[in-house]
């Protein structure tokens, strides 16, 4: 999801970062490419605008420069590039700062605001979600409702501002055995944050993606609780006593998020019942996702329910996001 940051602390390398956009381009504003002298990490769309923003990179690289090394390209993807999609691209060249990225390593759930000067002398800063500068030197208005994009003072002094967001999605995945394992791995390199609980600590890998966070617990049903509106849920643990009693929890809970289960169509009516005897609202169990997955894909291997899975919260995290759109192409 966000190797570019893993990797930017380990400099020298340069961040390609999609600065602005006019009309139909492959990435949009704030899509981002890590460049090293060998390897790289991340995108910004592919094709031959990805190879003309590797070609510069390096050859920054070459040039050796340090802090001062950073630029802004303007690319026309029809005319100079070949590229069907025909629009503006504006990238933005700068030397990583490794102290800078293991900041926002420590914040990738957590929204940050990095502004970089594109000209004049290197300034820099990063500032919370709320737009208050915590590292840098660099005091500049900004505006937050804008996404990423280049800001010009009186002058023409240009800056970057950049919004590096946490990802909106929320998980809360009740279960290590084979599939939830399985799922995470599906989920590292996608939008999303996960917090995978289980009460096995044993379970758990050493190695997990940048995007999950572990909770070693018996009592998972107060983590339910305590979960933020909009949180998803996906329960399978290995005891269907614990099924239960965190079906309860989550259909307990006041509004509607989102909730699967993995098992069977005879599962599902075995719990509705016994959930139904607890005074889980009936409209609340119809919302109930079980089995979970894409139709018309059956298979049963941990991978394939995982690429099922998280194709089917893709979906419902997308309809979220764009709610007009979705109710339009129903």
């Amino acid at each position: 999801m966000d190797d570019w940051l893993t990797a930017g602390r380990a400099a020298p390398a340069v961040l390609v970062t999609v600065a602005a956009t006019e009309g139909s381009v492959p990435r949009e504003p704030g899509a981002k490419m890590l460049v090293a002298r060998d390897v790289f990490h991340g995108t910004i769309g592919g094709g031959h605008l990805e190879h003309r923003a590797l070609e510069i990179a390096r050859a920054m690289l070459e040039e050796g420069g340090k802090g001062g090394m950073r630029r802004l390209e303007r690319f026309a993807l029809g005319p100079s590039l070949g590229q069907c999609c025909g629009g503006i691209a504006h990238l933005a060249f700068e030397a990583v700062d490794a102290d800078q990225m293991a900041l926002l390593a420590q914040r990738r759930n957590e929204d940050t605001w990095r502004l970089a000067a594109l000209d004049g002398e290197p300034d820099w800063a990063l500032c919370d979600g709320a737009g208050r500068r915590f590292a840098g030197t660099a005091a500049l208005s900004f505006a937050r409702d804008s996404g990423t994009h280049v800001l010009k003072q009186e002058g023409g002094r240009r800056w970057l501002v950049d919004a590096v967001l946490a990802p909106r999605a929320h998980l809360m995945l009740f279960g290590a055995g084979h599939v939830g394992a399985a799922i995470v791995r599906a989920l590292g390199e996608l939008p999303c944050r996960v917090t995978w609980v289980d009460e096995r600590d044993d379970l758990f890998p050493a190695a997990l993606p940048g995007n999950v966070t572990v909770e070693a617990t018996d009592t998972p049903e107060a983590l339910v609780e305590s979960a933020a509106p909009g949180t998803s849920f996906l329960v399978m643990t290995h005891s269907h006593a614990l099924d239960l009693r965190l079906c309860h929890a989550i259909l307990s809970r006041p509004g509607a998020d989102w909730f699967g289960l993995i098992g069977s169509d005879t599962k599902r009516r075995q719990f509705e019942h016994r959930l139904r005897e607890r005074g889980v609202d009936a409209a609340r169990l119809e919302a109930m996702v079980c089995p979970v997955g894409l139709p018309g894909i059956a298979g049963k291997a941990p991978a394939v329910i995982a690429a099922s899975v998280a194709a089917q919260l893709l979906g419902v995290w997308e309809a979220a996001d764009h709610p007009v759109a979705s109710s339009e192409s129903n």
